[in-house]
């Protein structure tokens, strides 16, 4: 099997085509399709895969100049796209988001009618489809969805499969080792706040300010990943935590399994691949979604999780030390962390994985009947 994937940009873009790479490591050769500039050009390496780029940028509406350069960019990539396909053949092609996506999808389509049968599938593991997946969906054969109901855009072509995980978090690490490589204390309630690949700044400010304002509990403990864009500086506001506070600062973890196995609630923007692992592992959490998503899509992703019960949310412009902190003397109570652990995992779809390559199996199949 020849399997080609395309996008990239964030982890939560990369991460869930990984997962599904990794899965069918033994079986294909893979290729993966993204951009210059974005984070897959370390990751993709750094987990065995080959990495192609090509041009894109993010699809703009109206006619003002920026959209005109968006045209020509993504034209330019169709056709390395078009090449590209041409000579690696995948029997099939699965876009997983970010920029890179659209024009190589565009490809994969346009080479059909000249003999290239590769099937098309599209992950979109956000409740609210962008622009780009909206307009790529007439092209594809499948959608495979994080949330049971798809959008109403996807018709039958929408199957609910869940969003893929990486196979290494997926068996949670002792906490007691884990509390030891980190250097935290396995005995304490441990807070994870993180952003996300890049980083959230609101995020980190509350954090800061919290930390170093409040006298948290004896017997709670901060694991703050800032990201690398603002760690120096969350170095200086951190640097005094009030009272016996125990924080730890971090700029990033490439493998974040012995964070989740110490983590009783996660504080963490609403990006579809982390709702994925908080849900897939138990993680109550509070979600700060990030205010200029596209369409929103982190304020409809974090609404799913708080309306089953298993998320509080505030929004972006509501959140200071005290907001934060009164949520967490909120949540933080043995009965509601138990609470929204058990809605956490019922959320989850049980092996969103699995449910992908016996789909990648049926289309694959379908191709060569």
């Amino acid at each position: 099997m020849r399997v080609a994937f395309a996008g990239g940009g964030t982890g939560g873009h990369l991460y869930p085509a990984i997962a599904i790479a990794d899965a069918l490591r033994d079986r294909a050769t893979i290729l993966f399709i993204g951009s210059k500039t974005g984070i897959e050009n370390t990751l993709v390496p750094a987990a065995g895969y080959e990495l192609a780029v090509i041009e894109s940028r993010p699809l703009r509406r109206g006619s003002s100049l920026g959209a005109l350069q968006t045209v020509a960019t993504n034209a330019i990539g169709i056709a390395q796209g078009m090449k590209l396909l041409r000579s690696f053949l995948p029997d099939i092609v699965i876009a997983t988001g970010g920029y890179a996506g659209f024009p190589a999808m565009a490809a994969a389509r346009t080479l059909r009618p000249f003999g290239m049968r590769a099937r098309l599938a599209l992950l979109e593991p956000n409740a609210q489809p962008g622009l780009a997946n909206r307009l790529l969906a007439p092209m594809v054969d499948e959608v495979w969805g994080a949330f049971p109901d798809g959008d109403p855009v996807f018709g039958r072509k929408y199957v609910y499969t869940g969003v893929p995980v990486r196979s290494s978090l997926l068996h949670p690490n002792n906490r007691i080792e884990a509390a030891r490589r980190i250097g935290l204390d396995p005995a304490r309630r441990t807070i994870l706040a993180m952003g996300g690949s890049q980083g959230a700044r609101t995020i980190n400010e509350a954090i800061a300010a919290l930390v170093t304002r409040r006298a948290l509990p004896a017997d709670w403990q901060v694991l703050h990943i800032c990201g690398e864009r603002d760690y120096e500086y969350m170095q200086a506001a951190e640097r005094t935590p009030f009272g016996g506070n125990r924080v730890l600062l971090v700029p990033y973890l490439r493998d974040m399994a012995d964070a989740y196995a110490l983590c009783d609630l996660a504080i963490a923007r609403a990006g579809a691949s982390t709702l994925g692992e908080l849900a897939a592992l138990g993680i109550p959490a509070i979600l700060v979604p990030y205010p200029f998503a596209a369409e929103e899509h982190q304020a409809h992703n974090a609404r799913k999780l708080a309306d089953r019960g298993a998320a509080v949310v505030i929004e972006d412009r509501a959140l200071d030390a005290d907001s934060l902190w009164w949520t967490l003397r909120e949540v933080m109570q043995t009965d509601r962390l138990n609470e929204m652990r058990a809605a956490a995992r019922a959320f989850a779809n049980r092996d969103p994985v699995a449910t992908i390559l016996a789909r990648v199996e049926a289309l694959v199949t379908k191709n060569e009947s």
